[in-house]
């Protein structure tokens, strides 16, 4: 039980319990509707599925209570991660080992191993961590989430005490902007729910990885369905070896402002920033409202990082136009690199 995250639609977060889903439930799913899990039947299916929960870890971390994330993420963090080398490489979602000093991960066997945060990457929200001894696990192949149809038959796939396996179907792709300051152009949306979705795996027909779990949310197919999203797989592709290598993607960076806003009809309404961040140091403060960047309207929060984005790299001003209350003025901000204001020196 753990840490994991709900994202509402107006994009309120909330602390929510991760249950457990027997694998008794997920067998008789499978052995009655076996075609919308896989092109097999259930029968010659059940080995195979075995065989891939296997790759399945719990990950469970503790954060110093004096890091910038410990406050709104907890200082004990669990939900799940899948290993995808030989080496006892796993892929977890980043939130669960953001700023950690300690990580666990208990493999298919139960046995509890220590490991060390390789990479946290911020763009994608992707996690890695190496475990420092042998799993009890066979790493899982690379999928292709760009070729996944809509309506297409998936499995979420968690550790056993953290979800363990279901059925869902892909329900929707489209852009997901978190007020985090984050932005996916294409998310993966599942229903039904899985419990223990941070971290966790969703494999295609084959077995393959082509999502991990990230958040829950109340409009999978973007009406009142509930269901979680995924971060498609392909975005760690570009960036696996850069993560390996140096705990985080090369390249430049983007400007980030320390706020968190939420979409009020075209602007944006600063629910908070960060104190020390560039936007506090420019005069931001809770209950402003961004309508504008560089002198451009914005249309919603994907579009005001977008256009924040395109001004330039971390470090670069920029000019945000803002109302607090009924007046209107311009602000200039000098942004900053995300990763200067995290505690790294436990992860990498």
């Amino acid at each position: 039980m753990g840490l994991s995250l709900t994202m509402s639609r107006t994009g309120s977060m909330a602390p929510v319990l991760a249950g457990r889903v027997g694998m008794v439930v997920f067998w008789a799913v499978v052995f009655t509707f076996g075609p919308l899990v896989c092109p097999a039947s259930a029968q010659s299916a059940a080995p195979e599925w075995t065989r891939f929960t296997r790759a399945a870890v719990q990950v469970a971390t503790t954060v110093p209570s004096d890091t910038r994330t410990a406050a709104f993420l907890g200082s004990r963090r669990s939900g799940n991660g899948v290993v995808i080398d030989g080496a006892g490489l796993v892929l977890t979602i980043g939130y669960l080992i953001l700023e950690a000093d300690t990580v666990t991960v208990t493999d298919s066997a139960g046995r509890q191993i220590p490991a060390e945060v390789v990479a946290y990457d911020f763009d994608t929200g992707f996690g890695l961590v190496r475990a420092l001894a042998p799993l009890d696990a066979e790493a899982l192949r690379l999928g292709e989430s760009g070729a996944l149809p809509v309506g297409a038959p998936l499995v979420a796939m968690g550790h056993e005490a953290a979800g363990g396996l279901v059925p869902v179907k892909l329900v929707d792709k489209r852009e997901f902007a978190g007020y985090w300051e984050y932005l996916l152009d294409e998310a993966l949306f599942t229903a039904p729910r899985h419990p223990g979705f941070g971290g966790a795996a969703l494999l295609d027909a084959e077995g393959k990885l082509v999502g991990i779990g990230s958040l829950q949310v109340r409009n999978a197919n973007g009406g009142e369905q509930p269901g979680n999203m995924f971060v498609p797989i392909d975005l760690l592709k570009p960036v696996l070896a850069d993560m390996i290598a140096f705990g985080k993607a090369e390249g430049p960076r983007r400007p980030w402002l320390g706020l968190t806003g939420f979409e009020m009809g075209p602007g944006v309404f600063v629910h908070r920033v960060t104190s020390g961040g560039p936007a506090f140091e420019a005069g931001i403060r809770p209950g402003d409202v961004v309508v504008g960047v560089q002198g451009n309207r914005i249309r919603g929060l994907a579009d005001f990082l977008r256009q924040l984005w395109a001004v330039g790299s971390a470090g670069t001003d920029v000019t945000l136009h803002v109302f607090r209350g009924r007046d209107r003025r311009s602000v200039i901000v000098t942004t900053a690199d995300r990763y200067d204001f995290l505690n790294l020196e436990h992860t990498y």
